[in-house]
């Protein structure tokens, strides 16, 4: 039972005073303000505040795509400010999956040949890229629509792509940042079902929303406000 316990309590990532500014002198803007924030091996966790409020910063340094000015992030047992950009890039790659308002998705290419992309930096063979990709795209219910463009796709299609393309390296995180933002009513409870689907299988998720409604789904909700977590509500 304790190894059990100590299983659900490991780390994920972990931000130990972390600051984020921008700008020289009088005109330094704090973005994040000595911020303190553990993720959990299989949290849900929902991340709201108003514009400004470092709510995308955080998710940024979260995800490896910006530096904090001050503090430590620790990710998956990594110090990440002591590594250079090629380490920080194969990093990201390996522990970390994105989602995304807008999908960006290659236009030309399938759906398929979308969710295989991480895989080919990530260096693995070709057989075993499209069998994977394959069965990420089955997992999020795109089964018939594989050889699919884009183009060919409604707007919660694609971001079916998006996931599973985030999930085909089997990432210690993944980062969602507004991802029903661009969908409609139906097709955001379908993208949250997925999510809350993923999670059950064990996906450790951290969620950047400005909707209620949207961060009821999460099991964790933390709230920010100058650069710093104000509330937190766990259920």
């Amino acid at each position: 039972m304790a190894k059990q316990q100590e299983s659900i309590t490991e780390s994920v990532a972990k931000l130990v005073g972390v600051s984020k500014h921008y700008g020289q002198g009088s005109l330094i803007v704090k973005a994040l303000d000595n911020l303190n924030l553990e993720v959990l091996k299989g949290d849900y966790l929902a991340v709201m505040g108003a514009s400004g409020s470092g709510k995308s910063t955080a998710m940024n340094i979260l995800g490896c795509l910006d530096r904090p000015s001050h503090g430590h992030y620790q990710l998956n047992g990594h110090a990440v400010e002591e590594l250079d950009d090629d380490s920080l890039a194969n990093l990201r790659n390996q522990e970390l999956g994105f989602v995304f308002q807008q999908f960006h998705l290659l236009p030309e290419a399938t759906a398929l040949e979308n969710v295989m992309l991480p895989m080919i930096y990530a260096g693995i063979p070709m057989s075993l890229r499209i069998t994977r990709a394959e069965e990420a795209l089955i997992k999020v219910g795109l089964k018939e629509r594989m050889k699919n463009r884009p183009n060919q796709l409604s707007g919660g299609q694609q971001q079916r792509v998006a996931i599973a393309r985030a999930i085909i390296n089997q990432p210690t995180l993944l980062l969602a940042d507004e991802p029903t933002g661009a969908l409609d009513s139906q097709t955001t409870e379908d993208v949250l079902n997925l999510f809350d689907d993923l999670h059950k299988q064990g996906i450790t998720l951290v969620l950047v929303t400005h909707e209620d409604h949207v961060a009821a789904k999460a099991k964790k909700i933390i709230c920010f406000k100058d650069g710093k977590v104000i509330k937190s509500k766990e259920k």
